[in-house]
């Protein structure tokens, strides 16, 4: 069985909206677009180019999958982040986007946890998500999840989307902990079964 992993970045309280950039998702009044960037290193570059070649396939929400898909499908051959962002299988759970944006896409429309747990008794190696709030949501209360690899930031943003939902109870245990120079944290859990 392929092992599903939520990979995010989140802040000291829980917060995992709009990392990347300002005007990435202002949801609900969001003004802290693209808190991350004070504390990138590139040790987490590295780390993330090292989880991904256990990775061939990313499922992903429509709003994360739009993002992803402009950031990353005009990138030319060559460019490392973007061959390793390009060359996975996408799936996208959503019901509006009318065809894919991203090569290699399949939308999943209907039943997400349904299609994830299908997908994951496919042959393949492990699945990854980002981003995707809405959807780590149901993933987590489907107990759908295999593993979080958390990098957690050393901010407070005092209001946005949370990565965990509230009412869902699951128990993950430690399996690596790597502080950055930068402050940032790398949790990695695996699900505790």
């Amino acid at each position: 069985m392929r092992k599903l992993i939520v990979s995010e970045f989140v802040s000291l309280d829980g917060v995992m909206q709009a990392p990347g950039g300002a005007d990435e998702d202002t949801e609900g009044g969001f003004t802290h677009g693209g808190w991350t960037w004070p504390y990138w290193h590139d040790d987490i570059g590295n780390a993330f180019g090292a989880l991904m070649q256990e990775v061939d396939a990313f499922l992903l929400g429509r709003k994360t999958y739009v993002i992803h898909a402009n950031a990353f499908e005009p990138m030319k051959p060559g460019n490392r982040f973007g061959d390793m962002m390009n060359a996975p299988a996408k799936y996208v759970v959503s019901r509006t986007l009318e065809r894919p944006i991203w090569r290699n896409t399949t939308i999943i429309r209907d039943d997400p946890a349904e299609a994830v747990r299908k997908l994951k008794a496919a042959p393949g190696k492990s699945i990854i998500t980002d981003g995707s709030h809405t959807l780590v949501h149901t993933l987590l209360e489907h107990d759908l999840v295999d593993a979080l690899h958390l990098l957690l930031y050393p901010v407070l943003l005092g209001a946005g989307k949370r990565l965990l939902p509230e009412g869902v109870h699951a128990a993950f245990k430690l399996r690596a902990a790597t502080p950055y120079p930068s402050g940032v944290v790398g949790l990695h859990y695996d699900r505790a079964r």
